[in-house]
């Protein structure tokens, strides 16, 4: 019963993540809060690493090159993504696009971990995609030929894209997950750092900024990613990509309660979306082939 719990609060800190990191984009650039987000997340998560789980640091650090992509992928990749995007899309856009997740984790776990689903869970898959066009296009789906897509939601529809791989990758990991998390930090902490130096990257000079930053490093760095990785241990990765879609739900709570309102199309974007998940999740969950 603890996957689930673990799996609510990351998506939940994750869609504060969206809504303050829209704010900080506004006078940080994304490569500072990527950085520092990881620099003061790193020894708090090494220490407890330590602490908690013990692990053999050679035999882990044996698994470098995997650990290395997986914080290439989910540290660096996906956050500088994000971060860019929600400088030019708002946050309950990119929080309905990540919604499409679920889906392109399950496409991914039959082409490369071998699982299988039905039909209906195809007919999910479909609909949560149909969901994304609507809001990418702002309900005008012939722009998808013209190419006339906001530049922010094109670089989140990278970002999913990028998710997507990690959580395969991660579900294949072997290493205790508090220790993964941490040993992926670190390592994107010291690969950003060179492009941190080379762009004068400083800390935060407001106490606004500062704020945000706390919450960014605290809870979807700190919390949210180790949670993932808990329940990873014992949830497969279509299960868990299933939850991501709690984002649009919190997501657009926190931003009606910030008094923004949402658009006809973000609604039944939203609905397809859900209603498509609910479809690959439930009827149409993949099952691992037997060996």
């Amino acid at each position: 019963m603890k996957a689930p719990l673990y799996l609510v609060l990351a998506t939940l800190f994750w869609s504060g993540n969206y809504v303050v990191g829209q704010a900080a984009v506004a006078s940080m650039t994304p490569l500072q809060l990527t950085f520092w987000r990881w620099a003061l997340a790193a020894v708090p998560l090494l220490v407890l690493a330590h602490l908690v789980e013990k692990p053999d640091w050679r035999t882990v650090l044996r698994r470098w090159p995997v650990l290395l992509l997986l914080s290439v992928l989910g540290m660096s990749g996906y956050t500088l993504l994000l971060y860019s995007a929600l400088g030019y899309t708002s946050a309950l856009n990119a929080s309905l696009i990540t919604a499409a997740n679920p889906a392109l984790i399950v496409v991914l776990a039959i082409v490369v971990l071998g699982e299988k689903t039905t039909r209906l869970g195809w007919l999910g898959i479909g609909l949560g995609m149909l969901g994304v066009l609507l809001v990418l296009t702002r309900g005008e789906l012939e722009r998808v030929v013209s190419l006339t897509i906001n530049t922010g939601e094109l670089m989140m529809t990278g970002a999913i894209g990028v998710w997507a791989c990690y959580t395969i990758v991660a579900r294949r990991l072997g290493v205790a997950p508090i220790t993964s998390t941490a040993v992926q930090v670190a390592m994107a902490t010291v690969t950003l750092a060179p492009f941190a130096v080379a762009l004068h990257v400083q800390l935060p000079s407001t106490p606004a900024d500062a704020w945000s930053l706390a919450y960014i490093a605290v809870f979807p760095s700190l919390g949210a990613y180790l949670f993932w990785n808990l329940a990873l241990k014992t949830t497969p990765p279509g299960t868990a990509g299933n939850y991501l879609n709690l984002m649009v739900v919190f997501t657009a709570v926190i931003t009606v309660v910030l008094g923004t309102a949402l658009t006809l199309v973000q609604v039944a974007g939203g609905i397809l979306v859900l209603a498509g998940v609910l479809l690959t999740g439930t009827k149409g969950q993949a099952r691992v082939k037997a060996a």
